[in-house]
């Protein structure tokens, strides 16, 4: 504990130090140093409901004071020490481009990698770092060798891009996609399974698995379709965009051959990083988007063949695992599915009100869509903010037709108050 408590004093205190130099801002950065090791003796259920404790971490972000920003899935901020590491790392690049980028910053992409696999409980080699979900994904979905008549199955409710990205493959090489559909909100994993199981053919194969819907936060049975992709020899590739450092599990207990994250939503990155894994018997399977030298068809690297990079903001992810670690991943979960939960309570016997996202603590974390009858997303999304300010993100989609709302870890209770007085001003409209 006691070196615990010196790591974390050191950390904000520095940083502080680098930014503003006043006593307020160092006792700050102590202040939420000492939150976070109080929070580490907690059990994750006690640690949730601490809300003293997550106030003083709350005090690590610089959000915005007369926002309620209930919009995190689309993307998160970044505690201040985040911001600092890139900042500082930027400055650092700026005073000789060409020698402090590519011959310093450069050589801690494998430092950054180790930590990385780290948390994702996965080996080294199998992680290449890049800018977001989208394109960890679609590097795969390009990458491998389908052929006309090569089936794919997919659900109606995967993410734009990725759906895009398998037409577009349909349409240049004949490739035949299945889509899938389901009623909402979903709260059966065995009849998701078995939906997967029926669609399979002889020609199956790819499962596209989407970790946790984007559109209503629904948690889909990945390790159970990914177990049932192995069965049949088929490729599986999951979509981890909102799962990756919002639930409390490794990538390796998935059991996926392929898997694509954003870093900077849950995890609290700098905008435009993420990461995708590839399992070491699968790299060979996979061509890169870009060209790469000869000799890498089993190197995970041959991904990174991007040209200049932002070399700043890639190290600043070392900050944000720092950041996640020192709550811990169970804690993390456990309190982003409390903060779901008490608003949620306190809506869901109001008239007009309805969910499309399961209230079942096993199907849905932080992400939670509803509506309310006769009227649209829009509409809705627009009084959340114009009575309280209260940022949500609007979805009008196949039978999903409400606001979407993703509190983080920064978020307190009077937060979700104004959000519940909001719903009660739109659902009385």
């Amino acid at each position: 504990m006691s070196n615990r408590r010196s790591f974390f004093r050191k950390s904000f205190l520095t940083a502080g130090t680098l930014s503003l130099s006043s006593f307020f801002q160092k006792s700050l950065a102590e202040d939420i140093s000492d939150a976070l090791l109080h929070l580490n003796t907690l059990s994750p259920e006690d640690a949730a409901q601490d809300e003293e404790l997550w106030k003083r971490i709350q005090q690590a972000y610089t959000t915005s004071s007369s926002i309620i920003n209930l919009n995190n899935g689309g993307v998160s901020p970044q505690p201040k020490v985040v911001q600092d590491a890139a900042n500082r790392f930027y400055t650092y690049c700026n005073e000789a481009p060409s020698y402090y980028m590519w011959r310093i910053l450069d050589q801690g992409r494998e430092p950054l990698r180790a930590k990385l696999a780290h948390l994702a409980g996965t080996e080294a080699d199998e992680l290449a770092i890049n800018r977001n979900t989208t394109e960890a994904i679609n590097t795969v979905i390009f990458g491998l060798n389908l052929k006309a008549g090569d089936e794919v199955i997919l659900t109606k409710y995967d993410y734009p891009n990725m759906m895009n990205a398998w037409k577009q493959r349909e349409q240049r090489d004949g490739i035949v996609l299945k889509w899938l559909d389901f009623e909402i909100p979903i709260e059966s994993d065995e009849e998701v399974i078995r939906k997967y199981r029926e669609a399979i053919t002889s020609k199956t194969k790819v499962l596209h698995i989407t970790h946790i819907i984007n559109w209503t936060g629904h948690i889909m049975p990945v390790k159970g379709l990914c177990d049932l992709a192995r069965e049949n020899n088929l490729y599986s590739i999951v979509d981890g965009a909102h799962s990756f450092a919002h639930l409390d599990f490794k990538i390796s207990d998935l059991g996926c051959d392929f898997f694509g994250t954003s870093l900077h939503k849950w995890l609290c990155a700098p905008f435009g990083t993420g990461l995708l894994y590839i399992n070491k018997n699968k790299i060979k399977d996979v061509w890169p988007l870009l060209g790469a030298p000869e000799g890498q068809e089993d190197n995970i690297r041959k991904f990174e063949n991007i040209g200049t990079r932002s070399f700043a903001i890639e190290q600043a992810i070392g900050s944000a695992i720092d950041f996640h670690q020192a709550i811990g991943s169970a804690r993390k979960e456990a309190r982003l599915k409390y903060l779901k939960q008490y608003w949620v309570d306190q809506v869901k016997d109001v008239d007009k009100v309805r969910f499309y996202t399961s209230t079942k603590p096993q199907f849905s974390g932080a992400l939670f869509n509803f509506g309310i009858d006769g009227q649209d997303a829009g509409p809705v999304h627009n009084s959340l903010f114009n009575t309280h300010k209260v940022h949500t993100s609007p979805v009008k989609y196949e039978k999903v037709n409400g606001p979407r709302v993703t509190p983080h870890v920064y978020t307190t209770k009077y937060d979700l108050d104004r959000l519940v007085e909001a719903i009660l001003v739109a659902a009385k409209a």
